[in-house]
């Protein structure tokens, strides 16, 4: 019988190329989102992928958005804590609205959509845990104070749930992409990007959502049983660790 994968924000960018990968590697895959309708919608006809809309920032959300995947597809046994948005801003010029808000859906909902899967993850003695950070948890970015802090909180997240997890059969492990080539990233200008970004990549170019998900594939399979607690850095040679 297929495993079952919960992708967070699993409709768009980052998040859709995971969820397509996972279910052409052969598993059940829902994927979540937050806000787009219309994209989830066009999501789900283009890919069988069935959409779930919640909050993961909200713990009760959660509860439900979780009880109502596993109704349909049964027990979540791989995770991907994909989820994230941005507020940046200069520190100086900072809101506790934007920090919170970065905060809460970053770092908050990991804790959010972890919780309620972890139990049945631990009586079954099998699961994985995905949890995508980013190369600015790892080495900060300016005007990102409130998301590189979240994104480094996702790194000790992973760090000491795998620690709980590697008994019971679990694994917790961390991705860390660079600049992805994702819609939101090719709106940048293309002299912005030409200029001052694909400069900074060693391999020259913007890496692809499906690099990232290749990872994940990587990572949810039993090949990767041996391998917890670890973060792994697609950045094109941008940051090492």
């Amino acid at each position: 019988m297929s495993r079952v994968a919960l992708v967070t924000g699993g409709s768009r960018g980052i998040g859709a190329a995971i969820s397509i990968a996972l279910k052409n590697a052969g598993y059940k895959v829902a994927a979540n989102y937050a806000g787009n309708d219309e994209a989830a919608a066009k999501f789900t006809d283009e890919t069988g992928i069935p959409t779930y809309k919640w909050d993961v920032s909200s713990y009760e959300s959660c509860v439900e958005g979780i009880a109502k995947v596993e109704a349909d597809l049964g027990p979540v046994e791989v995770l991907v804590n994909n989820a994230g948005i941005t507020r940046d801003g200069m520190f100086h010029k900072m809101t506790p609205d934007q920090w919170n808000a970065v905060i809460n859906t970053n770092l908050t909902g990991l804790f959010n959509m972890t919780h309620p899967v972890w139990s049945g993850m631990r009586d079954r003695s099998f699961g994985r845990v995905i949890n995508i950070s980013s190369i600015n948890g790892q080495k900060g970015q300016a005007g990102q104070a409130n998301y590189s802090a979240a994104k480094a909180g996702d790194l000790g997240f992973t760090k000491a749930l795998a620690q709980e997890g590697a008994m019971k059969g679990i694994t917790v492990n961390a991705i860390c992409p660079g600049y992805i080539g994702t819609e939101m990233v090719r709106a940048i200008p293309e002299k912005v990007l030409n200029e001052r970004i694909i400069p900074q990549i060693p391999v020259g170019r913007l890496g692809e959502p499906e690099e990232i998900a290749r990872c994940v594939v990587f990572l949810a399979s039993d090949d990767a049983g041996f391998i917890t607690g670890s973060t792994l850095s697609a950045n094109g040679g941008q940051f090492f660790v």
